[in-house]
């Protein structure tokens, strides 16, 4: 007689969501999307693992297209963390994220982008929207935003706040040429030429950005150039939160992204 339990039922493989199929060609390629998601290393463990959660739920989108969602739901709760820690306060998200922005923690372009991650996250609660509400491409933006807000609002409070505007870079000069590298790899988004957002023409803000930048790592820029340069930041402040394609959205915000870096040191002229 045989006495032996019979042998357990073998795992079954996660299987591709069929609706990741327009983003990524295999789970390899979902590595990609999300290796900059990096935290500095004096972030708290709470805090790190928090977004190393996040982020490993966008990669898994690739199997649950939900967790996409639920990834940026879950950065929510470090940056609500790190505001509260930084600002000596305890008051709901959006007071929080408009007090950071009044000091100079964070730009005003990051706030929106912050903001529209509560937002959802609000309707989420009141069952205004449901768990496949995000694609992965839009997730991954809107974690970043949380990524970059953390990274500036863990600085040391001793350092010039001014310099919220660098989104990162230890070294503005280092991080703007390697910000540079990537940006001439990145197709401009397909059906975006000739489009104009509230008097912002696409293209033309794309190359004003790419030549102050060459210029930025050339020679520097002149007060000219400064002015210029500013007024594209401001452009793309008035721009990003308009569009709601998530590759024309991505392009755009680490546009704005290598703006920000290539104005650091020019923020106590400019103000």
């Amino acid at each position: 007689m045989n006495t032996l339990p019979p042998p357990p039922d073998l795992p079954l493989l996660p299987v591709r969501d069929t609706r990741t199929r327009d983003v990524v060609l295999d789970y390899a390629d979902m590595h990609a999307l999300v290796a900059d998601l990096v935290l500095p290393g004096n972030a708290s463990m709470y805090v790190m693992s928090a977004m190393e959660t996040s982020r490993e739920l966008i990669r898994h989108s690739y199997y649950r297209y939900e967790f996409a969602t639920v990834a940026v739901t879950h950065s929510l709760f470090a940056l609500e963390h790190v505001l509260a820690e930084r600002l000596a306060m305890n008051e709901p998200l959006h007071d929080l994220i408009g007090r950071a922005t009044d000091a100079g923690l964070i730009t005003a372009g990051l706030a929106a982008e912050l903001d529209r991650s509560r937002l959802l996250r609000d309707k989420l609660t009141q069952g205004a929207e449901s768990s496949a509400a995000l694609r992965p491409l839009r997730a991954v933006a809107m974690v970043r935003a949380v990524f970059d807000a953390i990274s500036l609002l863990l600085r040391p409070p001793s350092a010039p706040e001014a310099t919220a505007a660098d989104v990162g870079a230890a070294q503005p000069e280092g991080g703007l040429a390697q910000l540079w590298e990537h940006h001439l790899r990145a197709p401009f988004p397909d059906g975006f030429r000739g489009v104009d957002l509230d008097g912002v023409d696409l293209v033309l803000l794309d190359a004003d950005v790419a030549g102050l930048v060459q210029r930025e790592l050339k020679i520097g820029l002149d007060n000219g150039g400064i002015a210029y340069l500013w007024g594209c930041i401001a452009d793309l402040d008035k721009i990003v939160p308009l569009i709601n394609e998530e590759c024309c959205a991505s392009y755009f915000t680490k546009l704005r992204t290598m703006a920000q870096v290539a104005a650091v040191r020019y923020i106590p002229t400019a103000t």
